[in-house]
C-alpha cells in the first residue's frame, strides 16, 4: 500500500503539480459553467474535521465533493471524541478506514502533521494557525485567470503576517515571483514560521505605501485572526495606518488587482471603494475556492487525469 499523498502547506507539492492542478481548476470550473456533471469521485467519501468554523471552506469543499460525484461528512470538534480527549494518532487511524479523503481545519500545525502521519487517505489543510495553502492556490489560479502567469511579479501583503501571509511567502518561492510584506511594527514576518530559508522572494517594508508601489496585485486579510480576539482593540490601534485605501491602490500598477480572503471588515484593514472598486476581484477570488479544490480532490483521490 503507497503512503497516502497530502497537502499540509502549499510548499508539499511542487511548481508542475500545481500547474497541472491550475490546468484542472479551468477545465473544471468550464464545464461547471455549462452544467455538464463531471463526477469522477461517485461513491468516494469526504470527511471534514472542524476544530475551527467556517464558511467559504465549508461550502466550497461540501459543495465541491458533491459536484464530483462524492458525499462530504462534517465533523464539528464536539461530534468527535477529540472534545473528549480521544489522543488525534487514534482518531486518524478510524477515520481514514473509513473515508477516502480528509480535510481538517485546526489551530497548530503540528495537530494536522499528526494527523497525516496516522492516516491511510490524503489529509488536505483547511487552515491552520501557520498556513492555508488552499486560499492561496485559489488567490493566484485567480490571478493568472485575469492577469496570466505570475511569474515575476509582486505581491503585495498589508497588515498582519499571519497564515494566509506565510503561504503567500512560500507561494513565491515556489512560483518565483516577489512578495512585498509591510505590518505594524511587532508583526513582523516570522521566516522560520512561514518555512523559509531564504529572502530572496520578499522584502519587509515599513511603510505600506511604498510596499503597494508597483505592486501587481495588493492583498489583506483581517487584523484580528481566529485565536486573537482578545488582542481585538489593540490591534485597532496598531494596524490604523494600513488600511488598504485608494491612496494605496494609487501606487500600485494600473492593472494591479486586490484581494481579500474574506470576510472583510470594511472601513478597517481594506476601504469600501476598494473592496467593491473595479481593481477588487474578490467574489471570482472567493468562487474560485470551489474549483480549486475540486481539481485538488480529484488529483489527490485519482492522481493524474487526462482531460
Amino acid at each position: 500500500m503507497h503512503p497516502a499523498r497530502h497537502f499540509l502547506q502549499l510548499k508539499d507539492f511542487s511548481r508542475e503539480e500545481l500547474e497541472y492542478l491550475f490546468l484542472r481548476t479551468r477545465w473544471i470550473k468550464d464545464r461547471f459553467k455549462r452544467y455538464e456533471a463531471y463526477q469522477p469521485l461517485r461513491d468516494r467519501t469526504l470527511a471534514m474535521v472542524f476544530e475551527k468554523s467556517s464558511t467559504r471552506t465549508r461550502v466550497s469543499f461540501e459543495a465541491g465533493m458533491n459536484q464530483l460525484g462524492g458525499i462530504a461528512i462534517n465533523l464539528n470538534r464536539g461530534d468527535t471524541q477529540l472534545s473528549r480527549g480521544e489522543p488525534i494518532e487514534d482518531v486518524s487511524r478510524v477515520i481514514s478506514r473509513m473515508v477516502d479523503v480528509v480535510m481538517i481545519r485546526t489551530f497548530e500545525q503540528t495537530i494536522i502533521e499528526r494527523f497525516a502521519a496516522h492516516s491511510r487517505v490524503p489529509v488536505i489543510n483547511g487552515l491552520t494557525n501557520e498556513y492555508h495553502p488552499c486560499q492561496i492556490l485559489a488567490d493566484i489560479y485567480t490571478f493568472i485567470e485575469h492577469r496570466g502567469p505570475i511569474r515575476g511579479k509582486t505581491v503585495a501583503w498589508i497588515g498582519d503576517s499571519n497564515n494566509v501571509c506565510n503561504t503567500w511567502l512560500q507561494a513565491a518561492e515556489v512560483f518565483d515571483f516577489n512578495v512585498h510584506v509591510s505590518t505594524p511594527p511587532g508583526y513582523e514576518v516570522e521566516p522560520e514560521r512561514a518555512g523559509l530559508y531564504g529572502t530572496d522572494h520578499y522584502e519587509e517594508f515599513a511603510d505600506p505605501l511604498d510596499a503597494c508601489r508597483g505592486a501587481d496585485l495588493v492583498t489583506t486579510d483581517v487584523w484580528t485572526s481566529m485565536g486573537f480576539e482578545a488582542e481585538n482593540a489593540e490591534r485597532l490601534k496598531d494596524f490604523a495606518d494600513w488600511q488598504v485605501d485608494g491612496e494605496m491602490m494609487a501606487q500600485a500598477r494600473p492593472q494591479a488587482v486586490f484581494m481579500h480572503c474574506l470576510p472583510a471588515h470594511r472601513g478597517e484593514e481594506v476601504a469600501t471603494e476598494v473592496i467593491d472598486g473595479l481593481q477588487s476581484v474578490v467574489w471570482d477570488e472567493a468562487e474560485n475556492r470551489l474549483h480549486a479544490q475540486k481539481a485538488l480532490l480529484e488529483y489527490l483521490v485519482c492522481g493524474k487525469v487526462e482531460s
